[in-house]
């Protein structure tokens, strides 16, 4: 009897660690998805930060133009009133 009661507890424990294999299995599975979509997160995440990257550089440059423009129109707007006063200044001295 008592080898009877050893096998049955010895299938019991094997029919146990069958069911944790599979439900290892089935956890593996899971994760592996899980790092797949992680892997396919972070490739449209690359591709979004190399569009912000040219985006910004673009950014930049349009800045720097609208910067050397706005300070030309600085100097126009001086040499134009210095030319003003001059041009008043000189036709008031003449009469």
């Amino acid at each position: 009897m008592q080898a009877n009661d050893f096998q049955q507890r010895v299938l019991e424990q094997l029919d146990k660690l069958s069911t944790d294999v599979d439900k290892l299995s089935t956890d593996v599975d899971k994760l592996s998805t899980d790092v797949d979509k992680l892997s396919t997160d972070v490739e449209q995440t690359n591709h979004k930060v190399d569009g912000l990257t040219q985006e910004l550089a673009l950014t930049n440059t349009r800045v720097d133009t609208y910067q050397k423009a706005s300070n030309q129109v600085v100097n126009l707007a001086f040499g134009l009133i210095a030319t003003a006063t001059i041009t008043i200044v000189v036709s008031v001295l003449v009469k």
